[in-house]
């Protein structure tokens, strides 16, 4: 089987096949969402989440479709009139696009591509009701630190900050005492197929959509932060949500508390140190992200001195390991590499001697 190093949909991680298997023979894709059974799968999901990212009670686990409609549904919620945005690449714009196209007053903070943020650097709006960062950009293999994301928050207290985590998670080692809230989907680190989107909201985030629909305002309909907050008081969903989804991903989540976050975050650095450690010697790459502080552990961004479509098939034909491109005006001349848990370090190793090879 090939090993894909692609940022998004990623390589599954190596337990899903057989969660898979277990679903299917358990019937889990053609129970009612309504049921005790699946009330029970949701609750598992819960419990090891919590375990996994050191959730308070006052965060809510909730499922949507994808992390890009979560993007949506926090502006929709708890976004009255101004919202904030720190912006580097395509995806955090994006984030920052949604907010304008749903009408609302949408500041940013910019910076090139390829480059990040310090909390020192930064000024919120006085009157911004929720603060927007990207704790990877997947785009540009940037990334900021939990460390300058709490001092944001700390230093805004009155503001709710809202984290996008989806190519980083769980090695975002985020304090959700602090953090109002963070979303992912499960198709690059948790190594699922696409289709699930799990938001982490706290009661700070419910409170103001409540205010928000109090006051006539548009939070939405059967995904809207009131109605997965009652149903998931019940571990229940507004809709047939991707219940297989739910069930692998509470498994996988499961498997990672047993080799224990902490294990998993050093072994994400020890991969990363590899990767930049082969590019800083490499006559034929460069690395892309110029700050060390910056530079992402779960997505690798190098340049490549020739053209990248060619360093990505060779390494195919060579040794059937699928490399990502680079994002879109990059595509040429960048690969991306990600680094997550489905990618042990002899993977690693493995795709730097091939790379060594060319």
């Amino acid at each position: 089987m090939s090993t894909f190093f692609t940022p998004g949909p990623a390589a599954l991680y190596p337990t899903v096949e057989a969660h898979y298997a277990e679903a299917f023979r358990q019937n889990i894709g053609s129970i009612s969402h309504r049921s005790a059974v699946f009330r029970k799968i949701y609750q598992h999901t819960d419990e090891q989440l919590r375990i996994l990212f050191g959730l308070p009670k006052e965060t809510a686990v909730l499922f949507t479709g994808s992390a890009t409609e979560i993007w949506e549904r926090a502006i929709m919620n708890t976004v009255e009139h101004e919202s904030f945005h720190l912006v580097n690449g395509s995806f955090s714009k994006k984030f920052y696009d949604f907010s304008k196209e749903l009408h609302k007053f949408a500041h940013a903070m910019h910076k090139p591509f390829g480059e990040g943020f310090d909390a020192s650097e930064v000024e919120v709006p006085e009157y911004a009701e929720l603060i927007c960062c990207t704790a990877n950009e997947t785009s540009s293999g940037v990334q900021m630190k939990a460390a300058e994301i709490h001092k944001i928050k700390k230093a805004n207290k009155n503001k709710l900050m809202m984290v996008d985590m989806v190519s980083s998670a769980p090695y975002t080692n985020l304090d959700f005492d602090l953090v109002d809230s963070a979303m992912f989907s499960v198709q690059k680190a948790f190594g699922m197929p696409a289709g699930l989107g799990v938001w982490l909201a706290n009661e700070k985030m419910l409170e103001k959509s409540e205010r928000m629909k109090l006051h006539e305002g548009i939070v939405g309909t059967y995904h809207s932060l009131p109605s997965l907050w009652e149903n998931y008081k019940k571990f229940e969903t507004p809709e047939t949500p991707n219940v297989m989804g739910i069930y692998v991903l509470g498994k996988v989540a499961e498997d990672f508390n047993k080799i224990g976050v902490e294990v998993m975050r050093k072994e994400t650095d020890r991969k990363a140190k590899a990767l930049y450690d082969f590019a800083s010697k490499s006559a034929d790459f460069d690395i892309f992200v110029e700050n060390p502080n910056h530079r992402s552990a779960t997505v690798v961004v190098l340049n490549c001195k020739g053209m990248a479509g060619d360093v990505i098939k060779k390494v195919q034909a060579k040794s059937d390991m699928i490399l990502g491109s680079g994002y879109g005006k990059m595509k040429e001349t960048q690969i991306r590499i990600a680094n997550f848990p489905a990618v042990n370090f002899e993977h690693v190793e493995a795709l730097i001697a091939t790379l060594g090879s060319l």
